[in-house]
């Protein structure tokens, strides 16, 4: 359907449409949980958490309960969305209700949290973005939206392109790390691969960016904590993604749960009126984060939920999702003058376009349970899985060669980690199940590989007395991150550091395979240990990614896109920091920690591989509006290689001061063992530009420092004059 044909009939709808109705387009439902127990499903999950009742006693009685649809609300026009709603059977059944039972008709959006996958779980985001490759990226939203759609998914919660400097925030595991750049490349591709070339096919879904703005800066690495920093640094370091998501079409926003300086984003008009449509010219719909309207009154800056509707609706926030504030309230507030008419009008026209955009009000039943049960866990979905966990992986430490290992290595595993299918996942993999996932373990007995395995040490001598290596799977548990999962130390448990010098005492060649969902202070084994892979939280086929990498059928390429501090009290640690007049250095009045090394343990953009590359004829010069830099790059070790080249520039002497080092541009190329290759890089005058005291956009002039390399830490360098 041409635009113009849905905006006659959206207009025609609202003509048509009592006030209720159109407030019911804007309330995002949850299904509800009741049964055998005389609380709410949040307490009931609090009373778990805070130790009142065990795991064992909240599971019985979760088998008990049932989930209300609220079905009465749908048919009388009061419910336009629902979320958290992920197979086909029960979507189609809702729809027909929307559809036939209902006076307009009006279909329903079905939202749902795809953040890496859907049943075939990619790795996480964070591990995602160290392939750094964007046709990846894209590729594994691709595979997530098949799935997701065939079970009735109409748009995704994702992507997520919060910059996130500090490892204590557990969704640093839900975004691409700490550098703007590498932040907005990923939202891109991401947007791109959800919403394919044509979002009203039925394997398209919507992009939902989030959280707009700056939710990974929250203070301390706390979750849903405050943000309180310059507009300079804002715009430079932190809006970026979110404005290269929208400018890829994503046609879905959702506002962060924080304040910026002191007004919460799910009420700012500033931020979703004056940025989002106004300076961005953004048309798409704007959805809250979960309950986030009724917690203006927790944040003190409204008295109730119904000046919190209030001032919502009015500052563009269009889609309440699960705190029933516009149900309540939004009639009332309009009928008695708070609020004109028009605003709910201009909200749910959003509403309805993103329905007409997806194809919805032609094609409502857009998926059966048949194409569900023939879209999940494919073999091409798994093959995709498997590629983008093994460029995913980072080779941290690789002393005298132990890795690759030999094909008839005989191996002691160790570590619960190894065996678990179900911690493989990660966070928000809410479609995965355990028995969809490949340990370790499993992918060793799957290939014939001499192995012995103990989860807790035990046997530790004899294991090892008969094993050529030593591998230790160690790390996080999948609930140490992600969302409500910061953690105020990140280094490892003691159970796991007396496993590895265990392992070392044995005199055997020791690997130890990390399984995390954000960077961890790693000082312990990065001097000791030998052998490190990093894999994260890599999938469904975590094991047989993880031994690709172990047996050197693929070569490691992965880099860090988040910096890996010596300790937790160094957060938040970031390459891009700002210069002092004091830099940290050996000298006693230096910028540093009496306690800690002033360099971190591996750095932004690090990584290794089982080949080493050279650098080489770097070149850079202006030419009209932008900066041309070239270098070469061999490969210089005996075996094929792909290396990400990064390139990095710093603006010596600016109107303000500016970063130390910031990325510009990357390139992943393949190299032959012998193998030179030429890579260019365009840098726009553009985008070395920077704001001023008065937030004027200011030029870049003077001296550029340009670096090139391998990782942030880059020695080749160039100096030009602009």
């Amino acid at each position: 359907m041409k635009m113009k044909q849905y905006e006659q009939r959206i207009q025609t709808l609202l003509s048509n449409m009592t006030l209720e109705e159109k407030v019911g387009q804007l309330q995002q439902c949850g299904p509800s949980l009741v049964g055998a127990f005389d609380v709410s499903f949040d307490e009931l999950l609090n009373m778990m958490f805070d130790g009142r009742i065990t795991k064992e006693e909240f599971d019985r009685l979760m088998g008990t309960a049932q989930q209300d649809f609220h079905e009465e609300d749908l048919r009388a026009g009061r419910i336009g969305s629902y979320n958290g709603i992920g197979d086909a059977a029960t979507a189609n059944r809702l729809q027909k209700i929307a559809v036939e039972e209902t006076r307009l008709g009006i279909p329903l959006l079905f939202g749902y949290d795809v953040i890496h996958g859907f049943r075939t779980v990619t790795p996480i985001p964070l591990a995602e973005s160290c392939a750094w490759e964007p046709a990846l990226w894209e590729k594994t939203g691709r595979v997530a939206a098949e799935e997701a759609t065939a079970a009735g998914v109409h748009l995704t919660f994702a992507p997520m392109v919060d910059v996130a400097k500090d490892a204590r925030w557990g969704r640093i595991s839900e975004g691409a790390g700490e550098d703007v750049l590498l932040n907005s490349a990923y939202g891109a591709a991401k947007v791109k691969g959800f919403q394919g070339d044509d979002l009203s096919k039925p394997d398209a879904m919507a992009a939902c960016v989030k959280h707009f703005a700056a939710y990974g800066a929250g203070e301390a690495g706390r979750d849903y904590n405050r943000v309180d920093m310059s507009m300079q640094r804002l715009w430079e370091e932190y809006m970026p993604p979110y404005k290269a998501c929208i400018d890829s079409g994503a046609r879905a926003v959702m506002p962060a749960f924080n304040d910026i300086n002191g007004v919460p984003c799910t009420a700012n008009p500033w931020l979703l009126r004056d940025i989002l449509r106004e300076k961005w010219g953004f048309d798409g719909l704007v959805i809250s984060d979960s309950n986030a309207i009724a917690e203006c009154v927790d944040h003190g800056l409204v008295e109730d939920k119904r000046d919190a509707a209030k001032q919502a609706i009015q500052a563009g926030m269009e889609m309440d999702m699960s705190s029933n504030s516009y149900a309540e309230y939004l009639k009332n507030l309009v009928e008695s003058g708070e609020v004109p008419e028009r605003v709910v009008d201009e909200a749910a026209a959003d509403v309805l376009r993103i329905k007409f955009e997806l194809g919805l009000f032609d094609n409502p039943y857009q998926t059966s349970e048949e194409r569900e049960r023939g879209a999940m866990l494919t073999e091409g979905s798994r093959a995709v899985a498997r590629e983008a966990a093994v460029k995913s992986m980072v080779l941290l430490k690789n002393e005298n060669h132990i890795l690759p290992l030999k094909a008839d290595a005989r191996i002691g595993i160790f570590g619960a980690l190894a065996a678990d299918q179900g911690q493989m996942t990660g966070a928000w993999a809410i479609g995965a199940r355990p028995e969809d996932c490949v340990s370790i373990v499993e992918a060793c007995g799957a290939r014939g590989i001499s192995y012995q395995y103990s989860e807790d040490g035990k046997d530790l001598l004899k294991i090892a007395a008969s094993s050529d290596v030593l591998v230790a799977a160690i790390g996080e548990q999948k609930e140490e991150s992600g969302e409500a999962a910061s953690r105020a130390d990140i280094t490892l448990g003691k159970e796991d550091l007396a496993l590895v010098r265990d392992l070392l005492a044995t005199g055997k060649p020791v690997a130890v395979v990390l399984f995390n969902g954000r960077p961890l202070a790693i000082p312990e084994l990065a001097e000791h240990v030998p052998a490190i892979l990093e894999a994260w939280h890599p999938g469904v086929e975590a094991g047989s990614a993880i031994l690709d990498v172990l047996f050197g059928e693929v070569n490691p390429s992965g880099k860090l896109t988040a910096t890996f501090p010596a300790a937790v009290g160094q957060c938040p640690m970031y390459y891009a920091h700002i210069n002092t007049g004091r830099p940290g250095g050996k000298s006693k009045f230096t910028s540093k920690y009496l306690d800690a090394p002033v360099e971190p343990v591996y750095p932004f953009g690090y990584g290794l591989s089982y080949t080493t590359f050279a650098y080489d004829n770097l070149a850079a010069e202006q030419t009209g509006e932008a900066v041309h830099v070239s270098v070469s790059v061999t490969n210089t070790g005996s075996r094929d290689g792909d290396e990400i080249v990064q390139c990095y520039v710093q603006d010596a002497a600016a109107k303000r001061v500016r970063p130390v080092r910031q990325l510009k541009g990357f390139e992943k190329v393949s190299l032959r063992a012998g193998e030179t290759k030429t890579v260019d890089f365009v840098i726009p005058f553009a985008e070395l530009s920077y704001y001023d005291w008065n937030m004027e956009k200011v030029p870049c002039e003077g001296i550029l420092k340009v670096y090139v390399g391998g990782d942030s830490r880059a020695e080749l360098s160039r100096e030009i004059r602009i």
